[in-house]
């Protein structure tokens, strides 16, 4: 029997469970927001939020504690130079005292949130949720209307799942706006077909008669 067991077996062994643990945080780290199932993302939960808990007192002692939990490893980002992924400056670690862990100084827990998404995941239809980092400066968009405690929490959920789920239409549309700027652009650089003026012809007088012009003269 299983009393008083903290935690969730997820079908893995110990050192399985570890694992997957550790790279979810460091993805997490990285990204800023990943997409998995309601029982990873609420496993996952409480160890993030204590990692960053740690990693708020910036000590030395702080950092070796966070690297004996979570593992450090690089972060590696796509270069269109070389046509392959080419590590950065900075690791997990580096990010996680220098960029993540500073935005939640003055906020007393509370780091992430978990967001249910509609789509299911294909084989056994498990529920999909996007697990995010909770952005300090970032504020709800409700549309101008000053709502309840509700409407600004969903502007929020609402605003997060766009700024992940969006960022593919997000860049499909310059693309499209570009080629209707060039379109109008040839349109105008086209020389509009002037319509022919037509010639003056000369009227032929018609001849005066003579005996016509001296009637005219009595």
């Amino acid at each position: 029997m299983r009393h008083r067991v903290a935690g969730k077996q997820l079908s893995r062994t110990t050192s399985h469970r570890k694992a997957l643990r550790r790279n979810m945080a460091a993805s997490l780290f990285q990204h800023g927001a990943i997409r998995t199932t309601e029982a990873k993302a609420k496993e996952l939960r409480p160890f993030v939020e204590k990692l960053i808990t740690i990693a708020r007192e910036g000590t030395l002692y702080a950092r070796r504690r966070v690297i004996q939990m979570l593992q450090d490893r690089e972060i590696y980002s796509y270069d269109e130079a070389a046509k392959d992924y080419v590590p950065d400056d900075k690791t997990v670690i580096q990010k996680l005292f220098d960029e993540v862990a500073p935005r939640y100084v003055d906020r007393p827990g509370g780091y992430t949130r978990i967001i249910r998404l509609s789509e299911r995941r294909i084989g056994d239809a498990g529920v999909q949720v996007l697990l995010q980092l909770v952005e300090e400066s970032s504020e709800a968009t409700t549309g101008g209307k000053s709502g309840g405690r509700r409407e600004k929490q969903a502007g929020k959920r609402y605003d997060a799942v766009e700024a992940v789920l969006g960022k593919g239409k997000k860049k499909a549309e310059p693309k499209a706006e570009e080629a209707q700027v060039d379109a109008d652009n040839d349109a105008a650089e086209e020389p509009k077909d002037e319509a022919p003026v037509a010639e003056e012809t000369p009227v032929d007088e018609a001849p005066v008669d003579e005996a016509e012009e001296k009637k005219t003269e009595e």
